[in-house]
């Protein structure tokens, strides 16, 4: 007997990672206004959040240091669906454009889909920057310390990235 195939009726469920940062006001609140409102828009559903990390600026130094965290999701929306739905949560949350690398109340990047590579002017997947920045390294370490992304480990990544300046939040 012949598999009937995709059910047209039932979208296709795929892992997500998100990256989230806050340095304006009450930081870790923030990050988890975020992964709340995500959920509660239908974008996304909540399988694993990092711990919080804090983290010096960098790019824009003239700055109070970031609350990062990573999460691990489902969604059934496409790679363009998913960072509209990003967009308009910081946005909701209040989020202004503003200096490139500069404060922000949220920050929220979606850092794979799946095993999915996607390329486009707004969206390229995996995040291009992922494995050079420690604040995503080590918290996606932490929660998906065996996920391997463009044949690259996330965890080793981390160990080596794991001195540049990203500590646990509570830490001095």
């Amino acid at each position: 007997m012949q598999s009937p195939g995709p059910d047209p009726q039932k979208p296709n469920i795929v892992e997500i990672g998100l990256g989230l940062g806050s340095n304006i006001g009450d930081k870790p609140a923030n990050i988890a206004a975020a992964l709340a409102r995500l959920q509660e828009r239908g974008a996304v559903v909540v399988a694993a959040v990092s711990s919080i990390y804090r983290t010096a600026p960098w790019g824009y130094l003239d700055q109070e240091d970031f609350a990062n965290a990573c999460a691990l999701a489902t969604t059934t929306l496409q790679p363009g669906e998913l960072l509209a739905e990003v967009k308009a949560v910081e946005t909701e949350l209040g989020r202004k454009d503003g200096v490139r690398w500069g404060p922000r109340l949220i920050d929220i990047d979606v850092l794979f889909y799946g095993d999915q590579v996607f390329d486009s002017p707004e969206l390229v997947l995996p995040h291009k920057d992922l494995f050079n920045r420690a604040f995503v390294l080590v918290p996606l370490a932490e929660i998906a310390p065996k996920l391997r992304l463009g044949g690259r480990s996330v965890g080793e990544a981390a160990k080596a990235a794991a001195e540049l300046g990203v500590k646990p939040w509570d830490a001095a």
